[in-house]
């Protein structure tokens, strides 16, 4: 009995391995996954699998739904070249008349009254813009209100059964995140790539007056300017709106502004017409060891400090001298300047707030009646 048990599991044993031999040699004999093409050639196909089931890691789920509330931004406006009125000039090339210039962007629905969030950048100075629906419907949008500061536009279209993207909350988003970028690069059609959240909160970048983005390595290219930056499960997480770049193409450090912001920005140009922010009337620096030595606060190692204070103006009321270092507005913490502007824009004007201010060698609190910020002279892009 023993002997045939062992010559059983011998024999079992023999089967199994020449199975998997021929499985991995010549799949094809086992007549598993192969199929005849046209000319007769044996092929292996993979199982099928059920259409509703997305691969493992896929991003297809986010892609469905966040895609066509992304829609594609066409502009057009009348130039005219800059010497057209000189008499000499129209003597020799004769009137040139005006040329169309187009333009080109994204831009996102969020609320199906067809209100449209993208870039000032990429409307600013338009004649003429038209929005087109991953449908193909087209629809001509008016500009409800723009605002240089963040380089937002609030746009609006009049159609019915239009898709609208969930908001999410970008404030709970962590470095290492994925994100999924989508618009309209070069004109080529609607795309989706994807990537990480690489940094949050930056600033200092020279691009709007108001800076807190977030920043990414999705590939995000010209035309893109106003389209979504969404995360895995397809909520907006920001408006993509620039890039780093010496080739004018992606090279993996793009950004977006948060959805937080551009919440503030529509509810304040739908609401009134324009965004309320608060002011306090101070020209802010950052802290360096010569200034602290200059206006005589050498203690302060953190924060922002006060080289000048507007007369009248709310920061003086409240007793601000130049020479003050502030490190606290209303609880939050600043380190320079960026951080000190959107802390104080964020303030409600005429509820007073309190800052927490460095003097000599002392630390002050202040409680300050913001004023309105006073809108650009011009309404042009930093």
């Amino acid at each position: 009995m023993k002997r045939l048990w062992l010559l059983f599991s011998q024999s079992v044993t023999v089967l199994v391995a020449a199975y998997f031999v021929v499985a991995t040699l010549q799949p094809e004999w086992l007549g598993r996954g192969t199929t005849r093409s046209g000319a007769g050639i044996a092929l292996l196909e993979a199982p099928a699998t059920p259409p509703s089931q997305p691969a493992a890691g896929s991003f297809s789920g986010a892609a469905r739904k966040a895609a066509p509330a992304v829609v594609s931004i066409n502009t057009s406006k009348e130039v005219r070249h800059p010497r057209s009125n000189d008499p000499w000039f129209q003597f020799f090339f004769g009137d040139q008349g005006s040329q169309a210039q187009a333009g080109l962007g994204s831009g996102v629905i969020v609320s199906p009254e067809g209100y449209i969030l993208t870039n000032n950048h990429v409307v600013e100075g338009a004649d003429e813009i038209e929005v087109t629906l991953i449908d193909s419907r087209r629809a001509r949008a008016r500009v409800i209100g723009t605002d240089p500061d963040t380089d937002l536009a609030i746009l609006k279209i009049e159609l019915d059964k239009l898709p609208v993207i969930v908001l999410g909350n970008s404030d709970a988003l962590d470095v290492g995140d994925q994100v999924l970028a989508i618009g309209n690069p070069f004109g080529v059609g609607q795309t989706v790539t994807s990537g990480i959240v690489s940094a949050l909160g930056r600033s200092q970048l020279g691009i709007n007056t108001f800076e807190n983005f977030i920043q990414t390595d999705a590939a995000i290219n010209p035309g893109n300017s106003g389209g979504a930056l969404v995360d895995v499960n397809g909520n907006l997480m920001g408006i993509n709106t620039a890039i780093y770049s010496r080739s004018g193409g992606s090279m993996g450090i793009g950004f977006a502004i948060p959805v937080s912001t551009a919440r503030m920005v529509l509810d304040g140009i739908v609401k009134d017409g324009q965004v309320t922010r608060g002011w306090i009337g101070v020209e802010p620096n950052e802290l360096s060891p010569e200034l602290a030595e200059t206006f005589g606060v050498k203690k302060a190692t953190e924060g922002v400090i006060i080289t000048g204070v507007l007369q009248d103006g709310p920061a003086a009321q409240a007793g601000m001298r130049p020479g003050d270092v502030i490190v606290q507005v209303d609880g939050k913490a600043v380190s320079n300047v960026s951080q000190l502007l959107t802390a104080v824009a964020a303030l409600k004007p005429g509820q007073a707030a309190a800052f927490d201010v460095q003097r000599a060698d002392k630390r002050v609190e202040l409680s300050i009646n913001p004023g309105v910020r006073p809108r650009p002279q011009r309404n042009v892009r930093r």
